[in-house]
């Protein structure tokens, strides 16, 4: 990027701390901690843009989720590289694109490599307890969060969608439940450093059955089954926060937020000011632009705004530097850390692909796009197209004919990108896949 066109990446209302550098409550290390930090990922299914007051949304408290904004970073540029939910949790799970294993569209039952740690695996190596709650939906069948580096993983409780049962026969909204398991991993492993992968089924389809008690509190009031199931939530992170402060293990806790995938407009999701979402219009920006918080108090400072681009590439990345340890080499993500502490001043990623390919998939699922500076460049049934998304969040007016050399510029730099990936490995010959074990409780191991 030319310094005459340099962003401001990084904004807080702590600029003189910044500029002064940080005070030993900010130090970056292990040294004050005494022990490697906690790290908790909180990865929401189907979250939009919109969908949080954080983010913009005019009717749905979020309070917990705007506490971690507030106690950190708020980052307005993050994506997901690999589009839908199975494509995307691979991606996460193991720090790179995942069309590097050929896994170039849905391809459900994929074998996530076995000579690539996931971040289960990575955690558990690296001395810590491992715990998963929710939905998995990665890897081939044997290929569960047991198998592949999870020593604590909470049961998968009997029911249908969100309505389920307890072990005494009494009802259970499932994201109530999965918070309770989020916090009870947390009170248990308080005493250890501890990776928690917090991946809800919420707020998938179908969300019809959202307590009423939720709707009601929507301000104002006709909540909506789909304002509700986000207010929960935000429940289940306060239930998280709480046992981090009751434990006193809040400063020393990285937490990273984020959705799979851009909204499900059709439950009710937001993807404002963009739009596009899951389902119908997965080629507009709104299907792969995600509201991320990163927050860790001892090395992040507090109302951070950061506008680089990232994605949940990053994540494996990030993590690994806390922990101290060294990053497996096939990873494409970068430590998040030195961009949010203002010591890093650009992009994280100067540009970010997408290249979902596979003819056996849904078409819809289909998606050939870069991101450079202010451009996406996208390819559409018709050909491709460029919009300025500063100007144009929307994507009304198309600009590649009146600016050519930018269209030059990034279609060699896609192609470039593509030349590097395996042959993609198609959707139709995988099926299944890894699953969480089914019951009550906890399923205990090794990993």
């Amino acid at each position: 990027m030319q310094n005459s066109n340099r962003r401001t990446f990084v904004k807080t209302a702590a600029a003189g701390a910044l500029a002064a550098g940080f005070s030993p409550t900010f130090s970056f290390g292990l040294d004050a901690a005494h022990k490697k930090p906690n790290v908790v990922i909180l990865f929401i299914d189907d979250l939009g843009f919109g969908d949080i007051a954080c983010f913009g949304n005019k009717r749905i408290p979020t309070p917990h989720i705007d506490s971690l904004a507030t106690r950190g970073a708020k980052c307005t540029m993050s994506y997901i590289t690999n589009p839908p939910c199975c494509p995307s949790r691979c991606c996460l799970m193991t720090g790179m694109y995942a069309q590097r294993f050929g896994k170039s569209g849905m391809a459900r039952g994929l074998p996530i490599p076995d000579d690539h740690p996931t971040m289960g695996e990575f955690m558990r190596d690296a001395g810590y307890v491992t715990g998963q709650v929710g939905k998995w939906d990665i890897g081939s069948n044997g290929q569960g969060p047991h198998q592949r580096g999870f020593m604590e993983v909470a049961r998968n409780a009997p029911g249908n969608q969100y309505d389920r049962e307890r072990e005494d026969g009494s009802y259970v909204y499932l994201t109530d439940l999965d918070g309770d398991y989020m916090a009870e991993f947390v009170d248990r492993n308080a005493d250890n450093p501890f990776f928690l992968y917090f991946s809800p089924f919420a707020v998938h389809s179908k969300v019809a059955n959202t307590p009423q008690h939720y709707r009601d509190r929507i301000p104002g009031g006709n909540g909506t089954a789909y304002e509700g199931a986000v207010l929960a939530v935000d429940d289940a992170v306060g239930k998280l926060i709480a046992m981090l402060k009751k434990r006193k293990i809040e400063d020393d806790t990285l937490i990273l937020f984020t959705g799979d995938n851009g909204a499900n407009r059709t439950e009710g999701g937001s993807s404002e000011p963009y739009r596009g979402g899951k389902n119908r219009d997965t080629q507009q920006e709104g299907w792969v632009h995600t509201p991320t918080i990163v927050t860790w108090p001892k090395a992040i400072p507090a109302g951070v705004t950061f506008d680089g681009k990232m994605g949940t590439i990053d994540f494996y990345a990030t993590m690994a530097a806390a922990a101290g340890t060294p990053l497996p080499d096939r990873c494409d993500g970068k430590d998040l850390v030195p961009f949010l502490q203002g010591k890093k001043q650009e992009d994280v990623h100067e540009y970010i692909y997408w290249h979902n390919a596979d003819p056996t998939d849904e078409p819809r699922r289909n998606l050939y796009a870069v991101r450079w500076k202010d451009w996406r460049y996208i390819k559409y049934p018709d050909g491709w197209r460029l919009f300025d998304l500063k100007k144009d969040p929307k994507e009304m007016k198309d600009q590649a004919a009146n600016h050519p050399e930018v269209v030059d510029h990034l279609h060699q730099r896609y192609e470039a990108f593509v030349a590097t990936l395996p042959p993609l490995k198609p959707s139709a010959n995988y099926r299944g896949g890894g699953q969480v074990p089914k019951g009550w409780g906890w399923e205990l191991g090794k990993g």
